[in-house]
């Protein structure tokens, strides 16, 4: 007989305007685990809706409900952005099911977020993390500052990073002009900073290249607009293209067409964009931020498969892309790196594994 676990997911995860990182890493886990050669569970999800980590008194209501009716002593698996905004809620039912936390970004790490909101959605999350009885991270990163920050004993951490899937090498362009940066229009995604980054090579006199974002619109609406205001006022508008979200097939020809990937974020716990980089063979300019570093890695020769500068540095941005474009030895250098790293990088199907475990450890606790 199958072992179940119910699973609690923002209600947009298959929303193909609002794609994720987390409701990525969310689709393929629960696909993985109910496939019985990777794992064999039975996943029951549960679709939260809401405007989460702000959650109306209806969304509230709902999750509260569900988690109510649940049975006695079944494993259930809750995404961080639904799970550490209600702890009043986990409090209730701690002592009946077996809450396991899924955190792929603390809540408080959000760039942009008030002060006085920060401290609340820290202080929930780290109600919430002490009422479960085990807790996910996404990637080493995050499960030393869980550990540290909120006192969560390391025994009742795991870690599993996110997969990636074999894809075909980029094609690119003429291996050095077409730059690609993926993810949400959002203060935390960095993108206002990759504009000022840029107007910096227009102003050089170094034009000869494009650069696409490619991502949600709608979650950061005064970002967006002053992402498009930079842009307008640097007269980038033939350079730089706000493409919206794509997914699928449309988002792997975008990545197929791209000779470089910049990550300018703020904050990235693991930075699955940078796997998808690399599983393409494309070198990588990245802010040295959370769990970047690590994710970037080294490949088997030892090379560093793109460049890392400093989280929120502008000028340091702009010398990296100016590097990238200006020096034909080290595109060909951090090339060879990305392409060579295409062979070690980690499956989903390794990704459900973990996971599976992880579930079994949550299942075989006392009750």
């Amino acid at each position: 007989m199958r072992r179940t676990v119910f699973v609690v997911l923002p209600g947009d995860i298959d929303d193909p305007t609002s794609p994720s990182g987390g409701n990525i890493y969310d689709r393929r886990i629960c696909r993985g685990l109910e496939d019985p050669a990777t794992a064999g569970w039975s996943v029951k999800e549960l679709a939260a809706p809401g405007a989460w980590p702000d959650p109306d008194q209806e969304a509230r209501d709902g999750l509260a409900r569900r988690l109510a009716a649940l049975p006695d002593g079944v494993a259930v698996l809750l995404d961080g952005l639904v799970g550490c905004a209600v702890p009043d809620l986990l409090a209730i039912q701690a002592n009946r099911l077996r809450l396991a936390m899924l955190v792929h970004l603390p809540l408080g790490s959000e760039a942009g977020l008030p002060p006085r909101r920060a401290a609340e959605l820290d202080a929930l999350e780290r109600q919430a993390l002490h009422a479960t009885r085990l807790v996910v991270a996404t990637s080493p990163w995050t499960a030393r500052h869980l550990a540290d920050h909120h006192g969560i004993a390391t025994s009742r951490i795991q870690v599993v990073t996110p997969g990636t899937d074999p894809a075909p090498p980029a094609r690119g362009t003429d291996g050095r002009s077409r730059l690609l940066c993926v993810g949400a229009i959002t203060r935390t995604k960095g993108q206002d900073l990759l504009v000022e980054a840029l107007a910096s090579l227009g102003s050089s006199g170094d034009t000869s290249w494009t650069c696409e974002c490619v991502g949600p619109l709608h979650r950061d609406p005064t970002q967006v607009a002053t992402v498009r205001g930079s842009i307008a006022s640097h007269d980038l508008h033939q350079q730089v293209r706000l493409e919206g979200p794509r997914t699928g097939d449309r988002l792997a020809a975008t990545y197929a067409a791209a000779d470089l990937v910049i990550v300018p974020s703020r904050m990235e716990t693991y930075g699955m964009v940078v796997t998808e980089a690399l599983a393409r063979g494309i070198p990588v300019v990245a802010a040295d931020v959370g769990g970047v570093s690590s994710t970037l890695g080294q490949a088997p020769d030892g090379g560093i498969p793109g460049l890392l500068v400093p989280p929120g540095d502008v000028p340091a941005l702009a010398s990296a892309l100016h590097r990238w474009l200006g020096d034909p030895a080290l595109r060909q250098r951090l090339r060879s790196s990305a392409r060579q790293s295409r062979g070690i990088l980690s499956t989903w199907q390794a990704t459900s594994r973990r996971m599976a475990h992880v579930l079994e450890l949550l299942a075989g606790e006392p009750g």
